[in-house]
């Protein structure tokens, strides 16, 4: 398994899914795509498939192939997903000529926005709702990248290995969000918002904490002892998630 390869599964499955709570939650871009109706198939040669899907106002990014997609988009290899992804490549269209234009300024402007809340600076976390969209961008980046390093990356796997079945929630007090992650004899499934019965619990104070945490500005060990950040259940899945966790700088930065 290649870190490219890995990369690529993550940019499709971890990073790009934000665009739903993008539309779902940045007044901005809800407004800006409310009134799309297409679908763009991301295809990677010998690599991962995804789909985004923009219908009713709402937008689904999903894993694998739509059955007839507006646009579709190939990459000759991973590294070609990963380049495109960091603004210095381009796909190869093969369907969906017409909808060029779309794609290099109505699509472009969203993924510009993604990025915009993926990539925070200090000033701009002193505003409150730019806090409140990175830090739920960057929990839920989390949530799906465990569980693809949990099945592609050799360290995180033999972490994910040691987890025992059942589902680990984090959730920003007092409100949310939240997400889960169900451990299912080696499967491993990421999900927005709470879960019944979680085996494994990781409640963070606020918002501010949540981001410190999450960006890696506040040491785990010092904010579990404050109590700014407290565990419950079956600790041993939360030590065996946060190495995976340690894994994502290794391939997003």
């Amino acid at each position: 398994m290649t870190a490219e390869l890995i990369k690529s599964n993550l940019n499709l499955y971890a990073v790009l899914q934000n665009l739903e709570d993008l539309t779902a939650w940045d007044p901005e871009m809800k407004a800006f795509t409310a009134n799309w109706n297409i679908s763009i198939q991301f295809s990677v040669l010998k690599g991962p498939q995804a789909y985004i899907l923009f219908q009713g106002g709402t937008c689904k990014v999903g894993k694998g192939a739509l059955p007839d997609p507006v646009v579709k988009l190939f990459f000759l290899s991973p590294a070609h997903l990963n380049r495109m992804m960091d603004g210095k490549g381009n796909p190869i269209p093969l369907k969906g000529f017409t909808k060029l234009p779309f794609l290099a300024k109505d699509f472009a402007r969203l993924t510009s926005r993604l990025e915009y809340f993926l990539k925070p600076k200090d000033e701009l976390l002193a505003k409150a709702d730019y806090l409140a969209m990175n830090t739920r961008l960057t929990m839920n980046t989390a949530a799906f990248a465990v569980a693809e390093l949990g099945l592609l990356d050799p360290l995180a796997k033999l972490a994910a290995a040691h987890i025992r079945n059942g589902a680990v929630l984090m959730k920003i007090l007092p409100d949310g969000p939240a997400v889960h992650i169900i451990f299912n004899n080696g499967r491993i499934q990421p999900g927005r918002g709470e879960i019944d019965k979680p085996m494994a619990c990781m409640f963070m104070q606020d918002l501010q904490v949540a981001n410190a945490f999450l960006n890696g500005k506040l040491d785990a060990f010092s904010a579990i002892a404050s109590g700014q950040v407290m565990i419950k259940g079956q600790t041993p899945m939360l030590d065996s998630m946060s190495l995976i966790l340690d894994r994502i700088p290794h391939y997003l930065s």
